[in-house]
């Protein structure tokens, strides 16, 4: 009871301090100062300028803007603390500086206003850099209420729902978000030292191929086609490699038809790259050197901490094929395994599940998942994957049960998957009646075949080595972060009406 009581309480306060807002806004609105019709202000400085070149800037003017984090009024002269996008600074505000009218003014605003100050830079006697404001423009009004300062803003789900909100009052998630986007403009200056062009392919499709994922349908109404958002980049950036651009990339949104976990959001961001006269091993020296590149101009070092581990970049990473890592940490040589019969007989001792469907290949990749991965920590390429988890990679001319492929393993995870991609258009359409009939015994997540990308294949493609990126997942890596929707600005949520 007393709970409720207290609830009730609570919601009247806020449902009070919203009120006052509003008519603090009338109120200005009616003295004909609405800060609603400024357009614009003119910064000079951001807050971390003024601090990091202090005695450049001590006694100069600036002009700065953000919004007021704390206020605290003293009669004839106050401080706030004003935040903008690097960091926050201590503002000074005096009546004698500002004028008797603008002061009365400045102690009605609220934390969580927007303002512009102009003013001179000086250090108080605590050795703070401020600025001893001059003028102070009120650029917007807010009308809610930020979370209790001292508390901030925890609560997950209200972060994620309410990214702005995470943005003003955690400094660190807006860190990880600059470091974000620092770490995309880092893989575009490498590839594009490494002569690639940047390139953008559909996103809704009649066939969504190129990995094994459950797509997103939707229905087009000028064509009156039903059309799938797509699930990759490959097919389409493999018909600009046969079309004679030999290196390309793509930066994109791709959207895939599954559950939502620490790793695993329905739309994320790929890149994928086509490189034409090289294999696996080019995308494995591709892969190590862009890391490290990306490492070192976005965070100042090749040695990354992650949870609990330190994660080393500078050292070569290793190469460790598929059955071998299963050798080495389940003690299983799939080599000595003859057929599927002992494959599953295998399994069926060891308790790992499968499907009836399931072939040795597929078997060998459940042992990797079960007891390879979670071993995983530092840098290692898996190579060389079983052919039945591998529809569009090239087989090994002296192993042809499986494929030069990898995939780059980093605490654990996943971080890129990388092929010698298959050019033989014959091979191809056997693959593809493959997938079609796991299709038709229940495997939702199987391709099916792609004319138009076959015919192309029959032109001619050259040698290739293609790769995919979790551009989330190598976001998590560089910053620290344990979740994918700690690197989504607005990750999926559940509907709160549902």
């Amino acid at each position: 009871m007393a709970d409720t009581q207290n609830t009730n309480v609570q919601e009247q306060d806020i449902h009070q301090l919203l009120k006052v807002k509003r008519e603090k806004l009338a109120n200005l609105q009616q003295a004909g100062k609405d800060p609603f019709q400024i357009t614009k202000y003119d910064v000079t400085h951001h807050s971390t300028d003024i601090k990091n070149n202090f005695e450049e800037l001590e006694g100069k003017t600036v002009r700065i803007a953000g919004r007021v984090m704390s206020k605290r009024v003293m009669g004839k002269a106050s401080f706030c603390n004003v935040q903008d996008l690097p960091g926050n600074i201590q503002v000074y505000v005096a009546r004698d500086s500002i004028g008797e009218e603008s002061y009365a003014d400045f102690k009605k605003y609220d934390v969580g206003d927007i303002v512009g100050i102009e003013g001179e830079v000086f250090k108080t006697k605590t050795g703070e850099t401020s600025i001893h404001a001059a003028k102070v423009t009120l650029l917007s009004k807010s009308l809610q209420i930020l979370p209790e300062k001292f508390h901030g803003l925890t609560n997950t789900d209200i972060r994620y729902r309410q990214r702005y909100t995470d943005l003003i009052m955690n400094q660190d998630v807006k860190d990880t978000f600059v470091k974000r986007s620092k770490i995309i403009s880092a893989i575009r200056r490498y590839l594009d030292g490494q002569g690639f062009l940047e390139v953008e392919t559909p996103m809704l499709v009649s066939n969504a191929g190129g990995a094994a994922a459950r797509p997103f349908e939707t229905h087009y109404n000028a064509l009156d086609e039903d059309v799938k958002l797509r699930i990759s980049l490959e097919l389409y950036l493999k018909r600009l490699i046969v079309g004679g651009m030999e290196r390309v990339f793509e930066i994109g949104r791709v959207f895939r038809n599954e559950g939502l976990d620490t790793r695993h959001n329905p739309e994320f961001t790929l890149m994928e790259l086509y490189q034409a006269y090289t294999d696996y091993y080019g995308m494995m020296d591709l892969t190590e050197n862009m890391f490290r590149y990306v490492a070192q101009e976005v965070c100042g070092t090749t040695v990354i901490p992650y949870a609990e581990e330190t994660i080393d970049l500078g050292k070569p990473f290793e190469r460790l094929t598929m059955v071998d890592a299963v050798k080495k940490y389940a003690g299983v040589d799939f080599d000595q395994i003859p057929d599927t019969a002992a494959a599953k007989k295998l399994a069926d001792e060891k308790g790992v599940h499968y499907e009836e469907r399931h072939a040795k290949g597929d078997i060998l990749n459940l042992f990797f998942e079960e007891f390879v991965e979670e071993h995983l920590i530092q840098p290692v390429f898996i190579m060389d994957h079983p052919v039945e988890i591998s529809p569009l990679t090239k087989r090994k001319p002296d192993k042809p049960d499986y494929v030069e492929r990898f995939e780059l393993f980093i605490y654990g995870r996943e971080m890129c998957n990388a092929y010698s991609e298959l050019n033989d258009p014959i091979d191809q359409r056997e693959r593809f009646k493959a997938q079609e009939a796991a299709l038709a015994a229940g495997d939702e997540e199987a391709n099916t075949t792609d004319e138009d990308f076959m015919n192309a294949l029959e032109i001619g493609m050259p040698p290739t080595g293609g790769i995919g990126y979790g551009i989330d997942r190598l976001v998590m890596l560089l910053t620290n972060s344990p979740a994918i929707r700690d690197v989504l600005l607005f990750p999926t949520m559940k509907s709160l009406d549902k």
